[in-house]
């Protein structure tokens, strides 16, 4: 059965920079008082920000990249912390999990301690970039655009068939980018091949989220390759991460067995995750 999907496409745009700039400015106040999650969170709406403004950019009069640009730039600025917040929590608690023969005890304070130093570097950054006139600006203007988008002659098309296209192009995208990776050779290019589809995936399914209940099983489908690329990613990073911190104990040449046992088990999950995000995703009527 066809999925109906009412409005423009500037209506689909309008409400997504809406909402994501509303989400983005009421995070701020969180992220400063560094509450749980709060830093991930504002890192996505400025990621599906940068995703609404690239996609529909056939739909908005003007160049908006310098927008991008520091949607963009924000994201990095948050994204040493939450780094740090994620990989910390999986070495340690892969730490507590040694056998106490493998120097359970030193690994985990070590490794402690260096997550705390890494989250307390982390910190000024963060602020540094709230505090900035840069972010000021930024917010100004994502408000600006969301009250009153330049929405283009195309953009008062029927969302049904503009959001298809939408989605049409970046399934293309992300095909091509696991197409690329599948001709890769095993190696530090590998990584940075499925890094990339990842990238991709995640710009899929934002493109999906915006579209709302009409396209969720494509945004689902794009999520789940998301993760496995994701899995693989996270495990690139805590490898690295460990063979950087390794005194050549056995304790941490285990950890690092960990991650590359992580690293394999993606790869092996990947074919059959992408046999159903591989599927065209389905035309959209209008309702």
């Amino acid at each position: 059965m066809a999925h109906r999907i009412g409005g423009s496409a500037g209506d689909v745009l309008t409400a997504r920079l809406r909402t994501q700039t509303a989400r983005l400015a009421a995070l701020e106040p969180d992220v400063r008082a560094e509450r749980p999650d709060a830093v991930h969170q504002m890192r996505i709406a400025a990621r599906r920000l940068r995703s609404a403004l690239r996609t529909h950019r056939r739909h908005l009069h003007g160049d908006h990249t310098g927008t991008e640009d520091e949607l963009r730039r924000l994201g990095r600025a948050l994204g040493h912390a939450r780094d740090a917040e994620v990989l910390g929590e999986r070495l340690i608690t892969q730490a507590r999990q040694l056998p106490a023969g493998a120097d359970r005890d030193r690994v985990l304070a070590e490794l402690a301690a260096w997550n705390t130093r890494e989250t307390r570097e982390a910190r000024p950054q963060v602020l540094a970039a709230l505090d900035s006139e840069r972010f000021r600006r930024l917010l100004a203007t994502l408000t600006a655009l969301a009250a009153d988008p330049p929405l283009n002659s195309r953009a008062a098309k029927p969302a049904g068939r503009e959001i298809t296209r939408t989605l049409r192009r970046e399934h293309r995208r992300t095909a091509e980018r696991v197409a690329a990776a599948r001709r890769t050779p095993d190696g530090p290019a590998l990584e940075r091949a499925l890094h990339d589809a990842r990238k991709a995936a995640k710009r899929a399914r934002y493109a999906g989220e915006s579209a709302g209940r009409p396209a969720r099983g494509f945004t689902r489908r794009m999520k789940a390759l998301q993760d496995v690329l994701g899995r693989h990613q996270d495990a690139v990073i805590a490898r690295n991460t460990v063979r950087a911190l390794s005194d050549g104990g056995f304790g941490y040449g285990v950890l690092y067995g960990r991650q590359v046992a992580e690293l394999a088990f993606a790869r092996e999950l990947l074919p059959e995750v992408w046999e159903q995000a591989a599927r065209r995703p389905k035309r959209l009527r209008q309702a």
